[in-house]
């Protein structure tokens, strides 16, 4: 289960260009996700062998310079809640500002580790300047410039050192698939794993699944065993008032990190909206199976076309991944409940499956025969052995004598083919073409 890290301070203070400079330090493990609400804010990185994901707090402010103080303890109150690690940056030329003190009196008050980080360092005399910084009563600061990335490196060995402990699974919390309850608030979460849950509590045993407050429930009726991570119950805090596009990211990117399928919950009445799409973007980043469920189906006033129109818009946004279940229940009335979890179970039984090397060649290389991939520059390539590699998720492999010439419409072209002969349905594949 990978950490977090928040990155927080106020505005304009390089919060953006810090973020940008720690996902795309290495290209492959670049997985910032489009239409997180309005700016880019969510993404993965990596440091001497160890992932993280990096959530920005910036982008989020509107209005007047009143309001500007007010949303600032509200992304730092809730970024200080979910995170592990906290970077807190200012800025060296404009110096210790009142709303640095804002925060800083915030997190002076937390027992999670905070690295300050002074912005803009590029010489000896801002060297000297970000003395006053010590003034914030937060300890040693961290020197850098977010533009050059200068002084990041240090930053970053600390913060990879700052990692809590994470206690290691229980041979049963292994075992058993971790189902994540996501979606935007008011979208019917509650009332899902409520209608699951029903009045036999006494099959419900709560496992304390992560060191901080969110809680796994271990789910045991009608055939089915798995532990529910439920975003809807994680830690409300009554004080903080979230901005409800930032809560449910944040929320739902704690809850992702730990399941193995996302169950989607969205609200029929509303339709699928930007949020939505945010969070089935980051579980599908995250490489994560989907479903999603298309709640309050009971209050839609319906025609002969509705599913089937309704399910066509929702494909229509997720493009190019459009193999995933779409169910339309109701947890008010319990409709198709079973059959949710009956998906829910398969697409787990789909990210899991391994196909053997001989039958998946067998299949493939017929395929890739009649239509190989186009020929560029006047140079032909040829793909003459393919696997499933031994990844948690489903990655394949294609040996090529030019991989540079295959695109990623053929990519495609090969995962259609792999879906169309084996049920990937709701799960992300990878597809590698590798010199052989």
């Amino acid at each position: 289960m990978n950490n977090i890290v928040a990155i927080v301070g106020r505005p304009n203070v390089g919060k953006s260009t810090l973020f940008n400079r720690l996902i795309q330090r290495r290209e492959a493990i670049v997985d910032s996700v489009s239409g997180v609400t309005r700016d880019r804010n969510y993404g993965k990185s990596e440091w001497n062998g160890k992932e993280f994901s990096v959530i920005d707090t910036g982008g989020y402010i509107k209005g007047s310079d009143d309001v500007f103080e007010g949303e600032i303890r509200k992304q730092v109150e809730l970024a200080i809640d979910e995170a592990d690690v906290i970077i807190f940056v200012v800025d060296v030329e404009e110096g210790i500002t009142p709303m640095d003190e804002t925060v800083a009196k915030l997190l002076r008050k937390v027992t999670k580790p905070v690295l300050l980080a002074v912005n803009k360092v590029d010489n000896a005399m801002r060297e000297k300047d970000a003395v006053e910084f010590y003034n914030l009563g937060l300890g040693d600061y961290f020197t850098f410039a977010s533009i050059s990335g200068s002084g990041t490196g240090e930053l970053l060995d600390t913060l990879i050192e700052s990692f809590p402990i994470k206690p290691e699974p229980t041979k049963e919390e292994l075992e058993l698939p971790r189902f994540a309850v996501v979606g935007r608030p008011n979208a019917g979460k509650s009332s899902f794993i409520n209608a699951l849950i029903g009045k036999d509590r006494f099959m419900v045993t709560d496992i304390a699944g992560t060191t901080r407050d969110a809680i796994d429930t271990k789910f045991d009726r009608f055939g089915f065993e798995f532990n529910l991570v439920d975003t809807a119950g994680i830690r409300r805090k009554a004080k903080v008032k979230e901005d409800l596009e930032f809560y449910s990211v944040m929320r739902s990117v704690r809850a992702i990190e730990h399941a193995d399928v996302c169950i989607l919950v969205i609200d029929a009445t509303r339709g699928f909206e930007g949020q939505d799409q945010s969070i089935f973007w980051l579980a599908e980043k995250n490489r994560k199976g989907i479903v999603i469920l298309v709640n309050k189906w009971d209050l839609i006033e319906k025609d002969t076309m509705s599913t089937r129109d309704y399910e066509a818009k929702i494909r229509q946004e997720l493009q190019p991944f459009t193999d995933v279940p779409i169910l339309f229940v109701s947890a008010l009335t319990k409709q198709r409940l079973l059959k949710a979890l009956e998906a829910t179970v398969q697409v787990h039984e789909n990210r899991s499956q391994r196909i053997p090397t001989s039958k998946f060649n067998d299949h493939m290389l017929k395929i890739i025969e009649h239509m190989p991939p186009p020929a560029l520059k006047g140079k032909y390539v040829k793909i003459k052995y393919c696997m499933q590699l031994p990844t948690p998720t489903p990655q394949f492999v294609f040996f090529a004598n030019l991989p540079q010439y295959v695109k990623e419409p053929y990519k495609r072209f090969l995962e259609n083919k792999i879906r169309e002969n084996w049920d990937f349905s709701g799960v992300p594949i990878d597809i590698y073409i590798r010199e052989k």
